[in-house]
């Protein structure tokens, strides 16, 4: 018979709860504010008003306002200054001169720490408050939200060569580049650090954007005409900007030359028949092909010019991008967290 163990059994301790761990305070989403400024003397403090104005209804939100000192040259820099030592979330990131709207944009991108970067311009034609729901898009899991404009205050001329611009340069590229919308939009933290990788000189940011996948989407807002000043995009500007567009993303241009090649060919040919018959069949009038001579050398030097001017931008950009010169300059950065003023 088995005895029975009578041994008592070994004292297992109540297992103790853990200790209560007071939660601490959850870290709020830096949105950083990147603002080129470039001669707006007479309307950057109303329209840092109106952001911080926009910005305080936000409280679970911290932010950082980048400005970037594209060379201005009317005083903007002093008064840019004055908001970074009132304002400490202001950031003043003067460059040596005036290197261009998208090159400012870069430099204030580089500089952006936050956890979403807004881009924007200063003019007050893109209302501070539509920048708070690009952030909610944003907290929405989008990576990359563009603020498409629904309507906007400017003259016929420029609302009708805008849409049509838009619409050609998305017909001619290999890139899905959204409508009606410029530079202003919002980038999650890892899409701005992957933008900053693209250092081409002829720079198209929202081509290049809208280039990088990621989630996508949109916002419609009504632009508002501009505060103060003048546009600082004037035709010969935006002309630039469009060349710069269609020549990053699209080889659309040389093909424009090949088919403009088959038809100048062409038009060679029917020429060159209307020149015989007339030879064999009505000599006594051939003396007076001189206007058609003419017009086909003339028509045949201006093609060869406009070819070799859309060739010639090609190589340019080449030279321009194997030159590997610096993108931009800083002369000083001042406010924010780093300045001990």
């Amino acid at each position: 018979m088995t005895q029975q163990d009578t041994r008592p059994p070994a004292h297992v301790p109540a297992p103790v709860p853990p200790a209560a761990v007071e939660p601490g305070p959850a870290r709020r989403p830096l949105i950083s504010y990147v603002l080129p400024v470039y001669n707006e003397r007479d309307g950057v403090a109303a329209f840092h008003a109106a952001l911080t104005a926009a910005l305080a209804g936000r409280p679970e939100l911290d932010f950082e306002l980048v400005y970037v000192n594209d060379g201005s040259s009317d005083g903007s820099l002093a008064i840019l200054t004055g908001l970074a030592q009132q304002d400490p979330r202001v950031r003043v990131v003067d460059l040596a001169r005036n290197f261009g709207h998208q090159i400012a944009i870069t430099a204030g991108l580089d500089v952006a720490g936050g956890d979403a970067v807004i881009v924007m311009d200063t003019d007050l034609q893109d209302p501070p408050e539509v920048s708070l729901e690009l952030v909610d898009a944003w907290r929405e899991g989008a990576d990359i939200v563009h603020a498409r404009r629904r309507s906007r205050q400017d003259s016929a001329f420029k609302r009708a060569t805008a849409h049509l611009y838009y619409r050609v340069l998305r017909a001619s590229t290999d890139v899905d580049i959204p409508l009606d919308t410029g530079d202003f939009r919002l980038l999650d933290r890892k899409v701005a650090v992957e933008l900053r990788r693209y250092r081409e000189r002829s720079r198209f940011v929202r081509g290049i954007v809208a280039s990088m996948g990621y989630r996508q989407t949109e916002v419609a807002f009504d632009r508002d005409e501009r505060f103060a000043g003048e546009t600082k995009y004037p035709l010969r500007k935006m002309a630039r900007l469009a060349v710069d567009g269609v020549t990053s993303f699209s080889t659309a241009p040389l093909k424009m030359i090949t088919r403009l090649g088959f038809v100048v060919l062409a038009l060679s040919l029917v020429g060159i028949l209307y020149a015989l018959a007339m030879k064999f069949f009505r000599p006594d009038i051939t003396v007076s092909g001189w206007t058609m001579l003419m017009c086909v050398v003339l028509f045949l030097g201006g093609t060869q010019m406009l070819s070799l001017g859309v060739i010639g931008a090609y190589i340019g950009r080449i030279y321009s991008e194997t030159q590997g010169r610096p993108l931009y300059l800083v002369r000083e950065v001042t406010g924010g967290p780093g300045d001990d003023d």
